[in-house]
């Protein structure tokens, strides 16, 4: 958002005594938050799990196995990333890349025994020049053609469990639980502003756009203007992924 603090209204501005009285009142809402947060993360730990039959998805070395995708560990957490059959990069899922974009290292993960991996729509050899362009650094795996719904789909993340042979899933998210890994709308809704978009609740005359807006700029998901040498759509600097 361009500056413009002579039309755009403002939070009011008090003194810091006053500023820290009201702080504190928020500190108290937000720590029930948190609380209610873990403890929905203990009921989580708690939910029975479902088995899946193991499969083989086309990655980088060809077809591979569901254990090999687990890469030696027993958790494997997953993004399942849309894909839009023979579409450009600039027409591929913004939601998806939205999503992905902010996660670029599962090191973390990997301390405590988890893989990550991403399980995309389209065939591999569509995906494979679109990860190589968004410079994305985890594995991809496809799951064209397979219609098993512990595999397939799109927009969502899911945790699987090995024990030796056998393979399960243990959580899936639905409706806005892919927020979990945008670690920049967090930090968007600690701004004065937030998110600026339609669907929040804010102050009369606060700057907001129809949601999902900013996800998308002059034809292009907004990071891969990130990308070196990138240009307007039209401009045919890289190939079709077809």
């Amino acid at each position: 958002m361009t500056a413009s603090h002579d039309v755009t209204p403002t939070p009011a501005v008090v003194d810091r005594a006053t500023w820290l009285r009201e702080r504190e009142g928020l500190l108290a809402r937000e720590k029930a938050h948190t609380r209610e947060g873990d403890a929905i993360a203990a009921a989580r730990r708690r939910l029975p799990m479902t088995e899946v039959t193991p499969t083989s998805l086309v990655g980088a070395g060809g077809p591979t196995p569901l254990a090999d995708i687990f890469a030696g560990r027993d958790q494997l957490v997953v993004y399942k990333h849309m894909w839009h059959l023979d579409k450009p990069f600039e027409d591929q899922c913004e939601g998806c890349t939205a999503s992905i974009w902010d996660f670029h290292d599962a090191a973390y993960l990997e301390e405590r025994g988890i893989s990550f991996a991403v399980f995309g729509e389209g065939p591999y050899y569509q995906m494979a020049p679109f990860r190589e362009f968004m410079g994305y650094t985890h594995r991809w795996y496809s799951t064209y053609g397979i219609d098993d719904p512990a595999y397939a789909g799109g927009g969502v993340i899911a945790c699987y469990l090995r024990q030796g042979d056998r393979f399960f899933l243990t959580y899936e998210t639905t409706g806005r639980g892919v927020e979990a890994i945008m670690g920049s709308h967090k930090l968007l809704d600690m701004t004065a502003y937030g998110r600026q978009e339609a669907w929040e609740s804010s102050p009369d005359g606060w700057p907001q756009e129809p949601t999902y807006t900013r996800w998308r700029r002059d034809g292009r998901p907004v990071p891969q203007w990130t990308r070196p040498s990138v240009t307007p759509v039209g401009d045919r600097q890289e190939p079709h992924c077809h």
